[in-house]
């Protein structure tokens, strides 16, 4: 009964916080660096970060996964720790590690279980080297249930015949490319920690070219359809599990060749076909297809900087021009670079994800 609450109450919250958007929209003063600094800080709200200043005023963990490592290197050791120990005490109290944690401090998942809750976390406190020790044991059996849950212990991929929630939470995907590299990035990251690690019996490397790669670009699920997904040919490469660089120069020439770069990378597809979304999807159409996502944008760039050096600082560039056109850091636009917006939302703004701008 408390999810479906939560999950009223949010939708609402989400409407009518985008309904007031539209009509006042904050604009910061400066340089895009000077601006993105200013969110950053606006997003640390004196107990945690929350994962922007209007719509999603909370704990997101992929969110604030994706940013830690920027966060630390910006020199936000102190808000990072106390962050962790916040959504750390909230989860434990829930006894379970989820997508989100509500304003009033619920945590709450959307739509439902995400193969990379913990996966994130587990990251997160890695990388910020945080004394994880008094919540080891609830750790450890948030370990074991994600390996009962998720993993197929024959394969050691994640089960393909249960929908699980992802960074493309609206779509329906047959244990995931992306999903298979959380598990990956969770079981290179354990080898790391003073926790359990039921996963390291598996090559994960070698399971992402046998079931994924098609010798041009990785599938974006098991069902092995013919579209490249800009998710799919990052984060590979991005965590380091992928290390092959003619394979990371073919996954972007295909990216670009689909056209997600353009006119500003990321597009997760080039079209909606062939991808199945959940029902709440209608609300807001085309918001996870061909719309340009700025949480991937930073983080492709990282990895364009590896084999292009030429090519990443023209998409700094734009996003640049973007972050100072609008005096803002904002989460998605329609593919031809107009904000995105529907009856039910409005593009956010203020976003957490400026940090890993300000770490290009």
């Amino acid at each position: 009964m408390a999810s479906v609450i939560d999950y009223a109450t949010q939708g609402t919250r989400i409407f009518l916080t985008s309904l007031k958007s539209r009509c006042s929209s904050q604009h910061y003063a400066g340089n895009a660096q000077e601006i993105c600094q200013q969110i950053v800080k606006d997003c640390w709200n004196g107990r945690f970060f929350q994962t922007s200043t209007t719509n999603f005023p909370q704990f997101w963990t992929r969110d604030f996964g994706w940013c830690t490592s920027s966060l630390m290197k910006l020199g936000y050791e102190q808000e990072v720790h106390h962050t962790l120990r916040y959504a750390l005490h909230r989860f434990q109290e829930a006894n379970k590690v989820t997508t989100t944690i509500t304003p009033k401090g619920r945590p709450f998942d959307f739509p439902t279980m995400a193969v990379d809750s913990l996966p994130w976390l587990i990251h997160s406190i890695k990388v910020s080297k945080f004394g994880y020790y008094p919540y080891k044991d609830f750790l450890n059996r948030q370990i074991q249930r994600f390996n009962e849950k998720v993993i197929n212990p024959q394969t050691g991929l994640v089960r393909p015949d249960i929908y699980f929630s992802s960074i493309k939470d609206l779509s329906l995907r047959k244990s995931s490319c992306y999903d298979n590299g959380m598990v990956a990035m969770l079981a290179q990251d354990l080898n790391g920690l003073n926790l359990e690690n039921p996963f390291r019996q598996f090559n994960y490397p070698k399971l992402l070219r046998q079931h994924f790669w098609n010798g041009k670009y990785f599938y974006d699920d098991l069902s092995k359809r013919d579209y490249v997904a800009g998710d799919a040919n990052l984060f590979p490469f991005l965590l380091g599990i992928i290390k092959d660089e003619e394979m990371l120069r073919m996954a972007v020439q295909q990216i670009r060749a689909a056209g997600l770069d353009q006119p500003f990378p990321l597009k997760y597809t080039a079209n909606r076909k062939n991808i199945k979304f959940v029902w709440q999807e209608l609300f807001v159409r085309n918001y996870e297809s061909d719309s340009i996502w700025t949480h991937l944008g930073p983080l492709y760039i990282k990895v364009v900087q590896q084999i292009d050096k030429e090519l990443a600082a023209e998409y700094k560039k734009k996003y640049t021009e973007q972050i100072e056109k609008h005096g803002n850091y904002l989460e998605v636009f329609f593919p031809d670079g107009k904000l995105f917006r529907s009856p039910f939302y409005y593009c956010d703004q203020g976003l957490l994800w400026a940090s890993n701008y300000l770490t290009l």
